[in-house]
């Protein structure tokens, strides 16, 4: 498996482009902005893009959408659907310009398994930054999106936003995963689950 991380605007998101070597089908982990050096990536390394796949709905993971997803199935949590429906409600508090709002091609599940080549890509709901934020999980690898970060966890203060609910979603579906588990996070430094349980001052 191969892994590139893409620090896009407006925030410093982290965008992930997991390409499978042997089938060379690609799947790109949170879209924020539309950055031609993704394109550049899967030419290089001769691979497609097969999925889109959203941690959650928040306007800063969903930029992109609408100029790289054109022949790309999006897939997202229904519980964030609110949050794409309702984009332009809240770009023009952050000094941002409205955006058509983006298509989400199918709604995933807890647990569910997405296929990409030979990689299979375990779907990890756990709410609590957003009721529809969810984790990918590929052999030892999580992308975490604003669930966790490098000794920190996601705010919880915006709407659909529940501490207790995130508190319990790291503990009970992130600390579960081995002590050797890397997890790359929507913004920051990457980390692991042993680290996260002995330097994370939330737990």
């Amino acid at each position: 498996m191969i892994i590139k991380t893409f620090i896009e605007p407006p925030i410093e998101n982290n965008n992930y482009l997991i390409i499978d070597e042997e089938s060379k089908e690609a799947a790109l982990i949170d879209c924020s902005a539309y950055d031609e050096n993704i394109l550049i990536e899967l030419k290089r390394q001769g691979a497609k893009l097969k999925y889109i796949l959203l941690t959650h709905g928040h306007f800063d993971h969903i930029g992109g959408l609408n100029d790289l997803a054109k022949d790309v199935e999006v897939l997202m949590h229904s519980g964030d659907k609110e949050w794409i429906e309702q984009v332009n409600d809240y770009l023009p508090m952050i000094g941002m310009p409205s955006m058509e709002i983006p298509k989400i091609d199918r709604y995933i599940e807890d647990n569910e398994i997405i296929k990409v080549g030979n990689l299979e890509i375990k779907v990890i709901h756990t709410p609590g930054h957003t009721q529809g934020g969810v984790c990918f999980y590929i052999d030892g690898h999580l992308f975490s999106g604003d669930t966790i970060f490098r000794e920190s966890v996601g705010r919880c203060d915006l709407p659909g936003g529940n501490f207790s609910q995130i508190v319990e979603s790291i503990e009970n579906k992130i600390f579960i995963l081995p002590e050797d588990t890397v997890i790359y996070p929507g913004h920051g430094k990457t980390t692991t689950v042993s680290w996260e349980k002995e330097h994370n001052s939330y737990f």
